[in-house]
């Protein structure tokens, strides 16, 4: 570990996050090249996986992103609070904005409940889309931290940001799964079911280097940026990922994969930021 900290280093922070995020998007294909192997899954697990990630970017939003973005903010008292609430309460209206414009469909969902603007789309294009959606803010994240560290801020550390692409993408993991089997189940191939699986973190690198690049060349913003990325990701949690997990009897299931979640991204923001 100490010496892919170390390679990050020395290298430019935008190229950092690219290769940060492509890792991230890595591991959402290979959860969902799964579905190549495996025929079905049950409820139970589905909604714990769900669960594990509500719980990763939950704690990735707090240690990771509003901690660091307080520490690096100017003032005493309320004053230094501000940057943190401002950034936080944008992120989580741009993620409403695109909530309400993007067409979408959550897992577990009748495709009438499917949310933003009426199309004539597919279950299956709805259904990625909705863990698009997802994935936005979270290589939003990593770039940021990734620009911070290169920027020179108190509070964002090299080890921390390689802590947040390692969280995602071991939440991405199951995420990925939980996208390609549903799809399978609803009558694609195996390899459409995997190419839309994996499509679903295509934003991330992208999201990723236009974060990292935005501190960079505006640096104030940071303490906002991180706070705004921690918005977006709480929105998602609380407007998307919960609710997936609360529509069957599995609900303690779920509940214990946010708590696992949670202590494994906690742990390592700590122990490697």
């Amino acid at each position: 570990m100490e010496a892919i900290i170390d390679y990050f280093q020395q290298i430019d922070p935008v190229l950092a996050a690219l290769y940060a995020t492509l890792f991230t998007w890595g591991l959402t294909a290979l959860g969902a090249g799964l579905v190549f192997f495996v025929k079905g899954t049950s409820r139970a697990l589905m909604d714990g996986m769900l669960g594990f990630t509500g719980g990763v970017m939950v704690a990735a939003s707090f240690w990771s992103l509003l901690a660091p973005g307080i520490e690096m903010s100017p003032g005493e008292g309320f004053e230094k609070v501000i940057p943190a609430a401002v950034g936080f309460l944008l992120g989580a209206l741009f993620i409403f904005g695109l909530d309400k414009v993007l067409p979408h469909l959550h897992l577990n969902f009748d495709k009438s409940e499917a949310e933003g603007i009426e199309t004539g789309w597919r279950r299956t294009t709805l259904l990625t889309l909705a863990i698009t959606l997802h994935n936005i803010p979270e290589g939003l994240a990593v770039g940021v931290l990734f620009g911070g560290v290169a920027a020179g801020f108190d509070g964002a550390s090299i080890g921390g940001a390689v802590a947040l692409a390692l969280g995602i993408g071991l939440q991405n993991f199951p995420e990925g799964f939980a996208v390609a089997v549903p799809l399978r189940r609803y009558g694609l191939s195996r390899r459409k079911s995997f190419m839309y699986g994996q499509a679903s973190a295509i934003v991330e690198p992208i999201a990723g280097v236009l974060g990292a690049w935005a501190v960079l060349t505006f640096q104030p913003i940071l303490p906002y940026a991180l706070a705004f990325a921690a918005g977006a990701m709480i929105f998602v949690v609380v407007e998307e990922v919960i609710p997936e997990t609360q529509q069957d009897k599995y609900t303690d299931i779920a509940t214990m994969g946010f708590i696992g979640g949670f202590i494994i991204m906690m742990t390592l923001d700590v122990g490697l930021g």
